[in-house]
């Protein structure tokens, strides 16, 4: 199974030790997200520090540790599908485009958020954490 994983299920995962967290170390499912998703985190990290109570060293760590198990798709490769995926999310959420066109990018691949935005859209298989529970 091709995951794309969206920002949110990554931050998630920091912030909490519940499912969404066993299901990113699950060797069961092929995960890929954006190459902006470090920049994302670390917009996010002193949120993260502060909900968690971890320093910085563990949280990198943490962090570093989940990616190990996501490949990042770089900008260029998602490009020729933009078109399409701001299409597909033009009247919805035009910012969550970039994750649809990494889905139109890696061939037989769902959308793994919670998200409500890629749920008004029918392009594009979207699961939600609780479906990807039942496979795991």
């Amino acid at each position: 199974m091709k995951i794309i994983v969206d920002t949110n299920r990554i931050l998630a995962a920091l912030l909490s030790k519940g499912d969404t967290r066993r299901i990113i170390l699950s060797s069961d499912i092929e995960f890929y997200t954006l190459d902006y998703v470090t920049e994302e985190i670390n917009k996010y990290m002193d949120y993260i520090l502060e909900k968690t109570g971890m320093n910085k060293k563990d949280a990198d760590l943490l962090f570093s540790l989940f990616m190990q198990n996501i490949t990042i798709i770089p900008e260029e490769d998602i490009k020729p599908n933009m078109k399409k995926a701001l299409e597909i999310m033009k009247d919805i959420d035009p910012k969550d485009a970039p994750i649809a066109a990494c889905a139109l990018s890696v061939k037989n691949s769902i959308i793994w958020s919670e998200d409500k935005h890629f749920d008004r859209q029918s392009k594009i298989k979207v699961y939600k954490t609780k479906d990807l529970l039942k496979y795991i």
